[in-house]
């Protein structure tokens, strides 16, 4: 590799101050410690030259979890789509939320590829890894320049106050094959996934979505108790609750009995019990919202809507005692006294779009990521909607990749709104290529397959194309379909692809 050049701009009270250097970007780890002057960050940047041939591929991990990841061909443009739409409407949808769009400044033109955490060009078989070793001063951002053969590498951490050591970069470079690189950086990183064993199971939402009751999904265990096997995942997602946000309050209309007599159904056909929560979020209009404003994440002294989701949800506060007191509760309540053994929370970006003078955004998502490690205990955590980098270690399964659905690429007009819409062909390109992530950070979830004909417009290929990725990827396989539906046809085909799960 040839040089590495780097500079630490920091604003002090007499003006910026620049700290330069230049070091050797050989293999393995890179770490570069400045002497900071009293101030707060303005700037932390390298660049180095890194040849990239025409017939290369580039891979840049997305922000997160749902950020449509591929690789990249050299003459290939980095999409942006929200930037395209009226500001009006992405303000009224809150549209950047989800994403990098509202701190990130894209250039969106052919040869320029910009992501996070890790990026790599693959050259055949032989992989050139570039990787950060520690997210928590701030994400590491690795920018490619085709035309001028470049890597810019900065650290997000725009504002923090620094004096004194600095951790400018924590580096890891590699090349060889795919497996030799990933296994090095892990190495490198004394981080191993918290499980390997891989699971098989059943998720509600993508056929009941949120209309779900004991009646229903009762019905659906009876199904899946025909086909699913001793120690699979039954999973309950969105729609027993208030709102998002009122964990505390199960719908008497939907489950007149609460949620633990269904758990004990699910204990006696052998199954975990599952539940979704996205414990950072408060529904406009939910009980927390009203009654608990103080608990909002307030960033430069306003709400943030997270997204638009439910008709619009706000961002919570980590940092507010008695929000963090709910969450214990919360949990305490879900795993121990309703018995479930295994949690997918969700939208877990919403607590930590902006740092603060004292922290880098990076460094407040892995302490959320933290916060729920501690009061799930050991029980099973499936993370959904987070900057990979920080769940690594910290949950059982994670999501890489954006939500699949019952058609191939969602609405016309849904295309044009964000890197994180449901699309199942950006989910097979994300399952594709975070594989090596899988067994490394965590086991990773692909997301759901489907196999039914009813309310589903994927054609038999679309659906092929899916569940094979997904078995040969995925560290996790859920079905969403009712399988009380199934013939003797559609069950063979399952258990084809629990055969190429391994599983």
């Amino acid at each position: 590799m040839s040089k590495l050049n780097y500079q630490v701009v920091v604003e002090t009270e007499k003006g910026p101050v620049a700290v330069n250097g230049s070091l050797e970007f050989a293999q393995g780890p890179l770490n570069i410690v400045c002497e900071a002057p009293e101030g707060r960050l303005r700037c932390v940047k390298a660049e180095t030259d890194t040849i990239i041939d025409p017939q290369d591929k580039i891979f840049v991990n997305g922000y997160q979890t749902w950020t449509h990841s591929p690789e990249f061909s050299p003459s290939d443009t980095q999409k942006l789509y929200g930037r395209k739409l009226p500001k009006f409407l992405i303000n009224k949808y809150h549209l950047e939320s989800y994403g990098d769009l509202f701190f990130q400044d894209y250039p969106g033109t052919f040869g320029k590829f910009l992501g996070y955490s890790w990026a790599y060009i693959r050259s055949g078989e032989k992989f050139r890894l570039f990787a950060s070793l520690d997210e928590r001063p701030g994400y590491t951002v690795f920018k490619f320049d085709v035309l001028k053969d470049q890597l810019v590498i900065e650290r997000d951490c725009r504002g923090v106050k620094c004096g004194g050591p600095f951790h400018a970069f924590d580096l890891f470079y590699a090349e060889g094959t795919e497996d030799e690189v990933f296994d090095a950086w892990f190495s490198a990183m004394g981080l191993k996934a918290r499980t390997t064993e891989k699971l098989a199971g059943y998720c509600s939402w993508y056929n009941r979505y949120d209309k779900i009751d004991e009646k229903c999904i009762l019905s659906d265990l009876e199904g899946a108790a025909k086909v699913l096997r001793p120690g699979d995942l039954f999973q309950i997602d969105d729609g027993w609750q208030h709102a998002v946000g009122d964990w505390l309050e199960v719908r008497e209309d939907r489950f007149p009995k609460g949620l633990a007599p269904v758990v004990d159904k699910i204990h006696a056909r052998g199954f975990k019990a599952g539940l979704w929560l996205a414990p950072f979020g408060a529904q406009f209009g939910s009980h927390l919202s009203e009654k608990h404003p103080d608990w909002l994440l307030k960033p430069g002294g306003k709400p943030w809507a997270a997204g638009i989701n439910w008709g619009g949800f706000w961002a919570l506060d980590i940092d507010n005692k008695e929000f963090a007191a709910y969450i214990e509760e919360v949990f305490d309540t879900v795993l121990n006294k309703w018995g479930f053994d295994f949690v997918k929370l969700d939208f877990l970006y919403a607590a930590a779009p902006y740092g603060t003078e004292d922290e880098s955004r990076a460094g407040r998502m892995i302490r959320a990521m933290e916060l729920l490690r501690r009061v799930c205990g050991d029980k099973l955590i499936l993370g959904c909607g987070v900057p990979l980098m920080p769940a690594f270690g910290l949950v059982d399964y994670c999501r890489i990749g954006c939500d699949v659905g019952p058609d191939w690429d969602d609405k016309f007009y849904m295309r044009w709104t964000h890197r994180e819409r449901v699309s199942t062909a950006n989910s097979i390109d994300d399952t594709t290529f975070r594989r090596q992530i899988n067994g490394r950070g965590f086991m990773n979830d692909p997301d759901v397959f489907f196999l039914r004909d009813e309310n589903c417009r994927l054609t038999e290929k679309q659906k092929e194309l899916l569940y094979t990725a997904n078995a040969k990827y995925g560290g996790i396989l859920l079905i969403s379909d009712d399988m009380n539906n199934w013939d003797e046809k559609k069950t063979a085909e399952y258990n084809k692809v629990r055969e190429m799960f391994g599983h």
